[in-house]
């Protein structure tokens, strides 16, 4: 078997030296012989069993598995808020509509019945590709899956064709690696250049970078001819005249709504087949997910970067409510520059912030806190950086007919201090203290 872990070597093996990032797979081939690989291929050197110098092991890797690639329906999704929630959408959507379909993303990977957990939101290209055979294998004529800007930008999905691709939005998120918003628009775009010829992309044109997406055979969606009510229990819009329901909320999630129904309407489907499935569709974990407590409702969402937050309080917003208390943190060794620009939208949008932290990794927790606050005039907030006790004050705080968001991890159920990931989950801890 082909491996490109050291760690996964076992007797027999092929070890393919591919250089990352942060890392040379070169500097692994003595390791991977220890554990029994019997060939290498490589980019440059000599070792103790059968060799094959390459030019490069990454296009080696590229060729081999677009000769070996199973064949099945692509739809990729990238952006930076909204890829889960319209490839889960999407993945339910497939499903009621008897299509049988698999999804990879941040969730992890699912068929009909299986769940499975996964490192990356996109994974490596090895790992991709049996996943892709194993959807194959279950059966499923269509996956759906997230693509990321480090996995573009590493290639790891440069042995795909898609039949699909969905652009939902750019804005402000992982400058710690893209370092400038050009380099992470350059990313994104890799996905509509892995087209096939005639693949279709499905663009949001009310975003401001839509136009750099709008490349080959695409359409747009977006609010231009559309109306749209938020209320109680279910959130009402029409697409082209034509009006759906569905007990998703926010004006975002109309957005992530309206490409899933916009690529069902490109394979043919119609508002008939679409609209009572619609409604039956679900928010994936940790994304809008409300616990209700008397009077009061706590929302746990995933949202992290600047967009997602003022998206969340928008959303909200709209609902009637007395307060809106806030908790939220951002996370160690990512990009820093949004840290005070999270600080000043919760605290506009919020009555009252608990700043706390958030997967603070190598970085000492005070620190990210107070670059989160450091060019803060308002003074409707305060640090706990137990991110427990956070939750414990919020609720506290909590009177008649409030609103908390516990807002950055959503269906994350560890927190990563140092290189530990220690069990951490929001919604048990909420539920232990309502």
């Amino acid at each position: 078997m082909l491996r490109d872990d050291s760690r996964e070597v076992r007797c027999g093996d092929t070890f393919l030296a591919l250089k990352g990032r942060n890392y040379d797979g070169h500097d692994f081939i003595l390791e991977a012989i220890e554990r029994g690989a019997s060939k290498i291929i490589a980019e440059h050197g000599e070792y103790s069993v059968e060799t094959k110098i390459v030019p490069s092991t990454r296009e080696y890797l590229n060729h081999y598995l677009k000769e070996m690639m199973v064949p099945i329906h692509l739809i990729g999704v990238t952006g930076t808020n909204g890829k889960t929630t319209t490839s889960f959408l999407l993945w339910q959507l497939f499903w009621m509509l008897k299509v049988p379909c698999a999804y990879i993303g941040t969730l992890g990977f699912y068929t009909k019945e299986k769940k499975q957990d996964l490192k990356n939101t996109t994974p490596g290209a090895l790992e991709l590709f049996r996943l892709l055979k194993e959807a194959k294998e279950d059966g499923c004529e269509y996956v759906v899956m997230e693509a990321s800007s480090q996995a573009l930008d590493q290639g790891r999905c440069d042995f795909l064709e898609f039949d699909y691709t969905i652009f939902t939005n750019l804005t402000q998120d992982h400058l710690d690696y893209h370092k400038t918003m050009e380099n992470y628009l350059k990313a994104k775009q890799k996905l509509f250049a892995l087209r096939k010829e005639d693949g279709i992309g499905i663009v949001n044109g009310d975003d401001p970078c839509a136009s750099y997406f709008e490349t080959g055979k695409f359409l747009t969606y977006g609010f231009s001819n559309s109306d749209y009510e938020i209320e109680e229990k279910e959130t009402s819009f029409s697409i082209n005249g034509e009006e759906y329901q569905m007990t998703l909320f926010g004006k975002y999630n109309i957005y992530n709504m309206t490409a899933a129904i916009s690529l069902l309407y490109q394979l043919g489907y119609t508002y008939l087949d679409i609209k009572e499935k619609v409604l039956k569709c679900t928010h994936p974990e940790g994304r809008m997910d409300v616990i209700r407590s008397g009077s009061n409702q706590i929302i746990i969402d995933y949202a992290h970067t600047p967009d997602a937050l003022e998206n969340v309080l928008n959303c909200v917003k709209e609902k009637a409510v007395h307060k809106i208390i806030t908790i939220i943190g951002c996370g160690g060794d990512r990009d820093p520059l949004k840290r005070p620009m999270m600080g000043e939208i919760a605290t506009r949008k919020s009555d009252y912030v608990i700043f706390t932290s958030d997967n603070p990794r190598s970085e000492n927790p005070m620190r990210i806190l107070k670059d989160i606050v450091k060019d803060l005039d308002s003074v409707n907030y305060e640090i706990e950086s137990n991110r427990e006790k956070a939750i414990q004050k919020g609720i506290q705080l909590l009177t008649k007919n409030d609103i908390l968001l516990v807002l950055g991890k959503g269906h994350e159920k560890y927190q990563i201090i140092g290189t530990e990931k220690i069990f951490f989950d929001d919604k048990k801890v909420v539920l232990e203290n309502i």
